[in-house]
């Protein structure tokens, strides 16, 4: 029976882990505390453990789980810059869920962006209270604007699928663009400047922190749409709401924030909200911000769980590859494994 600390467990994470783990002879710890430096404890006795986005696993927290015997770090989600997978290298493998429903996210990056062009929830809001004025709601059509997509992985993709069935204009970006995909790849400052929409799809790494930021603000049209259901830290927060404030930029559809992790997945309805920047942009009449839910479908809940379970058995079944496992040892943090045809260590 393997032992697995899984931290930062929600309702709707028990059921199908539960599931998915009595037919592979495991049994879940399930913490509703994040797992960090302080709570490091808790995992004492498992052989794995279960993170999401903002556990933070850094370096003392792996030599931690080392010195403890613990063998494996289980992300149940695709992005790993909570991780430090260069100190978990040669002490603890890490695994993660590389695409669990793309068309989650993308269906919601543009649930976002039609609610916020159409003012859908302002006249809910308005109608629940019997006000049936339009005054305020005019919104723009899609058909024939400019969409900028940032990085055209899965999401990516779709989401281009998605805006082309509106009628929409495509250009993208991305540092490996994809082969004989038919997309419209251009300069991310041209990106920038050509965009009436702007969707953000890729991962947060040192290159693409701040990438949104006051520099290209600047170059973006006025008016300009922002949507990030990707990693917050793409986006620079004060720079962000200068441009909301200047009215350069139209409106923000935000699934991710970059100071979420104290925040985010928990009720702080009764507390004051000592984020002072995520307080301003909620008060914003064009932003829009959800708090991290465009994973949550379940469909995306059941496949998470599947292949987590999936690649904790495969960690401790056999000794080749772990699957989908993460590793910093040849560069190619996602893909070295494929080359190898082994463990990374």
């Amino acid at each position: 029976m393997i032992k697995v600390a899984f931290f930062d467990a929600k309702p709707y994470d028990i059921t199908s882990f539960e599931t998915y783990g009595k037919d592979h002879d495991m049994t879940f710890r399930f913490l509703e505390t994040k797992l960090n430096e302080d709570t490091v404890e808790l995992a004492r006795g498992c052989e794995a453990v279960c993170v999401f986005v903002n556990d933070d696993v850094n370096a003392a927290v792996i030599d931690k789980l080392h010195e403890f015997g613990i063998r494996l770090i289980a992300l149940r989600s695709a992005g790993y810059n909570n991780v430090d997978i260069r100190a978990a290298f040669g002490k603890v493998h890490v695994v993660h869920v590389p695409a669990y429903s793309p068309y989650a996210v993308a269906e919601h990056a543009m649930a976002l962006l039609l609610t916020s062009v159409r003012r859908i929830h302002k006249a809910y809001n308005r109608t629940r209270e019997f006000n049936f004025s339009l005054s305020g709601l005019t919104g723009f059509d899609f058909h024939g604007k400019t969409v900028g997509v940032v990085g055209t992985g899965k999401i990516g993709r779709i989401f281009i699928d998605i805006c082309r069935g509106f009628g929409m204009h495509v250009i993208a970006y991305d540092l490996f663009p994809a082969k004989d995909s038919g997309i419209d790849y251009v300069p991310l400052d041209e990106l920038f400047e050509r965009s009436d929409i702007i969707s953000l799809h890729c991962p947060l790494t040192e290159e693409t922190r701040h990438m949104i930021g006051e520099a290209s603000i600047e170059k973006m049209k006025k008016g300009v749409v922002i949507v990030n259901t990707s990693r917050g830290g793409l986006i620079d927060t004060a720079a962000l709401l200068e441009g909301i404030k200047s009215r350069k930029v139209g409106a923000a559809c935000l699934d991710v924030y970059e100071e979420e992790a104290d925040v985010f997945f928990e009720d702080r309805s009764g507390h004051i909200m000592n984020d002072e920047l995520l307080a301003r942009l909620i008060s914003m009449p064009n932003v829009i911000v959800t708090s991290h839910q465009a994973f949550l479908t379940e469909e995306a809940l059941n496949n998470i769980a599947e292949t987590t379970v999936g690649n904790i058995r495969s960690c401790f079944d056999n000794d080749g590859i772990c699957n989908n496992e993460l590793c910093y040892r040849c560069g190619d943090i996602e893909h070295c494994k494929k080359q190898r045809k082994q463990r990374c260590f």
